[in-house]
């Protein structure tokens, strides 16, 4: 896979909504707003642009529901494509993770440091 361009946090947080099962687009608004404790909102624009530009690029597919009550909404699901740019993602975070520790490490010694840094470790292998 060729090198891509860092995802907005909108694309990161569709695709990572989308990793476990399929949603719909006002489900995956509000699990983005869940996952990033209200930091991202997602608005239906942002979702339904970035839904068909993903759709284009193969990294999402349009699926059907298996519930009859839900048989009008529109599912989306992650392609083997999309598991590879998000896991890409993931690990460019990771990278900017790591290097940020090694610079903090060395240059800072108190224990507020150590516990920002701690946090930002845990946060880095829990990705």
């Amino acid at each position: 896979m060729k090198k891509q361009e860092p995802l907005t946090e909108s694309y990161y947080y569709i695709l990572l909504c989308l990793f476990p099962k399929p949603l719909h687009g006002y489900g995956i608004m509000q699990e983005a707003a869940r996952l990033s404790e209200g930091n991202v909102n997602i608005g239906s624009g942002t979702m339904y642009g970035a839904v068909n530009n993903m759709l284009k690029k193969g990294w999402i597919v349009e699926t059907v529901s298996d519930d009859p009550n839900d048989s009008r909404k529109r599912l989306y699901q992650l392609t083997d494509e999309g598991r590879n740019v998000l896991q890409a993602e993931i690990e460019r975070l990771r990278h900017l993770l790591q290097s940020a520790g090694e610079v903090l490490e060395g240059g800072l010694k108190h224990s507020d440091s150590e516990e920002m840094l701690s946090a930002e470790w845990e946060l880095g292998t829990k990705l």
